[in-house]
């Protein structure tokens, strides 16, 4: 799925890269080094006031009474379920707990809690909402009541959250007082691509662990697309037989014998139920998509009868939007009702998601028996047809007693009469769903598309174009201001998607999750009067140490500070300035190659440093490090020379971060690229005495489908054979140099040329603009590094 707006608003892109050179490789998943674990303090003094010890809790609950005081933690509390009926919940608090803090305490057996006891009860009358809970702490005990498991277990979660994480200095005590909660929306959801990149359900378990943390309910399971079918259908064996396995361009799909090695994997119907009853123990449903009409290339693969030629295809190794559709003949209908029989029964749930995004009618228009069908079936069009197979299939889910949901593109075909809508193209397709009487999820690829990169760090690893930051994420409002009130209660709740065409590995699909999804959970759950930034940054580091005790690999990128380098105000020097991303306003730098510290000089000011230095900067929190410090390594001659990711893109039409397809196992290498317009800027170079520019790139092979939108590529014209490094002062200003390219490139792929500057341009500062001219399909150009060479 492409799911990036109009056009383009939703590529989810992975190029495809052959060997070569593979240079800056950025440790992606560097943690902090963790704090010394200290021994749990057994506190027998009161503690200190609730007030001044504020919740850590995310999200917000709703109503929180103060107290004074406090419960201390102890290994001799015991844990006590009222009946049956809470002890599963009452053994979950207690797995949680020793895994977030380290103190294991006993369950004990069901009955009336006594003094110096957490207890666990369903209670009719304690909450109006199924998830709802009350919790009240007081130096006698805890005591936490729900009228559903549903609302415990998130009492339980609430617990973990306040007690104190392995590696915290913080004394574990839980904070007296009366906590009231119950969630704003009921759904809170996350979306994961298993199509693009697989993972195991080992790391689906884990991922599970951690929604539960945040109180997600709803585990979108994104299970076909063009790159893998990923569920075992059994009348059907072909579908994960051929259709699970492609085979990787480049490096990424030869094998050590030099013969083709495919990408592959499928969940069996016994790991998909394993998968769902673990879910179901963190009260979390798990919905399926299957993509109909679009996205098909995987299914077709497996039987070319489903699609419009009939002729065999292969999985697709290529992202972006395929043309490839289903097509609507009575036998393909037949088809996909039977995918459906045997996928609905694995998963209880509620909703069954169609997908429905992305068709591009291309193939159906000049298909003579697709033209045949929809006269024979008395619509008007191409999207008439899309949406009459989607309104007899979503027949067939409500005979099983199934809702579908679909993405807002289902909209346009006419919308099924019991369907709901992902609205991710904005919220205007959850506008016009809610006014027509539809339930909406929202999940707007501007705020909450989570494999958008979140940060213009060089450490970030590949993701996709523009920047959601987690203040971005944060701000988004699930309720449009500008939807009448008697609709409102359409919006079902909201949503953060992972695409995963950029996450090669599972460190990385947590690296795009957390803790922008911890954002979402709070907009979600807490009431808009609850929802404030910098009081979510004030709570955020000890959902970090929860995350590390957990073993979430979250980002670090968002916590370390910003390093804006340019020239001193005098030779030899060089100027830094350090900016805390999320405004946590304490920055400690270090000069003397050892890492930063709280006793560390404080950043206040531009730093004018000799050259040549290194520099590490970290940003703490209450005296603590929020993530592992960044380093810069700075000296005369480096600071001639730019690498892609500190060079800016021309014009920003759909930058993104890159990686090689290259070794086929382990870190390779990344690059920063407009595909619409590959153009580099280094602003402001200063090229007094400068002889010359040299440029490190190579043209790299360009698999991207994209429809309708391929004619937005530019393409300057060429003058030469094989066409020309041009190098501009600003993308629109005179020409300083053109260089011929060579025939061939280097043997890692990739070329050093060498630009002179004309004298008139060596006394001054300008903005080297570089780009290459000719139409270079089907490979594109990516730039490595530029270089000012001074004269000798």
């Amino acid at each position: 799925m492409l799911h990036c707006g109009p056009g383009l608003v939703r590529a989810r892109f992975l190029l495809r890269l052959p060997q070569r050179r593979h240079r800056r490789i950025v440790p992606m998943t560097a943690r902090p080094s963790l704090l010394p674990r200290l021994a749990l303090l057994l506190s027998t003094l009161a503690p200190a006031a609730f007030a001044a010890n504020p919740l850590t809790v995310i999200p917000a609950p709703a109503q929180v009474q103060a107290a004074q005081g406090g419960f201390a933690l102890t290994p001799q509390v015991l844990v006590r379920p009222a009946d049956a009926a809470a002890e599963p919940t009452a053994r979950q608090f207690v797995e949680g707990l020793a895994r977030g803090s380290g103190l294991r305490l006993a369950l004990a057996p069901a009955g009336r809690a006594k003094k110096g006891e957490i207890a666990f009860a369903i209670d009719p009358k304690a909450s109006a909402s199924p998830e709802g809970y009350v919790l009240e702490i007081d130096a006698n005990g805890v005591r936490a009541r729900a009228a559903d498991p549903r609302g415990l277990f998130y009492a339980a979660v609430t617990l973990w959250q306040l007690a104190p994480a392995r590696g915290e200095t913080a004394a574990a005590v839980l904070p007296a007082g009366r906590i009231t909660d119950a969630p704003r929306f009921g759904w809170r959801g996350l979306m994961l691509d298993s199509a693009r990149h697989f993972q195991s359900v080992e790391q689906i378990k884990s991922l599970l662990d951690v929604m539960a943390l945040h109180k997600f309910n709803t585990f979108h399971w994104h299970l076909t697309d063009d790159q893998g079918w990923r569920i075992e259908i059994k009348r059907y064996p072909r579908l994960t037989e051929a259709g699970s396995c492609r085979i990787p361009a480049g490096d990424g799909g030869i094998g050590a014998d030099g013969k083709p090695a495919p990408y592959c994997g499928f969940y069996t119907q016994d790991q998909v139920r394993e998968v769902v009853a673990y879910a179901a123990q963190r009260h979390i449903t798990v919905m399926p998509e299957f993509d109909i009409p679009g996205h098909a290339t995987a299914a077709i693969s497996a039987y070319p009868e489903l699609g419009v030629s009939g002729k065999p295809i292969e999985v697709s190794n290529e992202w972006g939007v395929n043309t490839n559709l289903f097509n609507a003949d009575e036998s393909t209908m037949q088809f996909l009702e039977n995918v459906l029989a045997e996928m609905i029964p694995l998963f209880p749930g509620r909703y069954f998601h169609l997908g429905g995004d992305e068709a591009v009618k291309d193939q159906w228009k000049a298909s003579p028996r697709m033209q045949a069908r929809i006269k024979e079936l008395g619509l008007k069009d191409e999207e008439a047809l899309q949406g009459w197979m989607l309104k007899r299939l979503e027949r067939f889910l409500v005979s099983h007693d199934r809702l579908m949901i679909g993405w807002d593109e289902i909209i346009d075909g006419g919308l099924p009469p019991e369907a709901a809508v992902m609205s991710w193209r904005g919220t205007e397709g959850g506008l016009t769903a809610a006014r027509l009487g539809h339930d909406v999820v929202m999940v707007p690829s501007s705020d909450l598309y989570l494999d958008y990169l979140q940060t213009d760090s060089p450490d970030e690893p590949p993701g996709r174009p523009s920047n959601i930051n987690l203040q971005r994420v944060y701000a988004f409002e699930p309720v449009p201001a500008a939807l009448e009130p008697a609709q409102r209660h359409h919006i079902l709740g909201v949503q953060a998607n992972i695409w995963t065409e950029h996450s090669r590995s599972f460190a990385r699909v947590e690296h795009a999750l957390f803790p922008r999804a911890a954002a979402v959970a709070e907009t979600g759950w807490s009431p808009t009067d609850k929802r404030d930034f910098a009081d979510f940054r004030s709570r955020l580091p000890h959902l970090l140490a929860l995350y590390r005790a957990w073993g979430a690999d979250y980002a670090q990128t968002p916590f370390q500070p910003k390093v804006e380098i340019a020239p001193g105000e005098t030779a030899g020097k060089v100027r830094i300035t350090l900016t805390d991303r999320l405004g946590y306003d304490d920055v400690r730098y270090s000069t003397d190659g050892s890492a930063p510290t709280a006793a560390s000089p404080r950043y206040e000011a531009p730093l004018e440093l000799a050259l040549p230095v290194t520099l590490q900067a970290a940003s703490f929190w209450n005296g603590q490090p929020l993530a592992a410090p960044v380093t810069r390594t700075l000296s005369i001659e480096g600071l001639r020379s730019r690498s892609d990711e500190e060079l800016a893109q021309c014009t920003g039409k759909l930058m993104l971060r890159l990686e090689d397809d290259g070794p086929r196992e382990g870190p390779r290498a990344v690059f920063n690229v407009d595909i619409f317009n590959p153009c580099w800027e280094w602003k402001q170079a200063d090229l007094r005495g400068i002889d010359s520019v040299q440029v490190h790139a190579g043209q790299l092979p360009y698999y991207f489908q994209l429809a309708h939108d391929e004619s937005l590529r530019t393409f300057q014209p060429s003058h030469s054979a094989y066409g020309e490094l041009v190098l501009r002062d600003g993308c629109e200003g005179p020409t300083l140099a053109s260089v011929k390219l060579p025939a061939k490139p280097g043997a890692d792929g990739f070329s050093t040329l060498t630009a002179k500057l004309p004298k008139t341009a060596r006394k001054a500062q300008a903005d080297l603009c570089v780009y290459f001219t000719g139409d270079t399909r089907p490979t594109m150009w990516v730039l490595d590094r530029m270089t000012l060479v001074p004269a000798k």
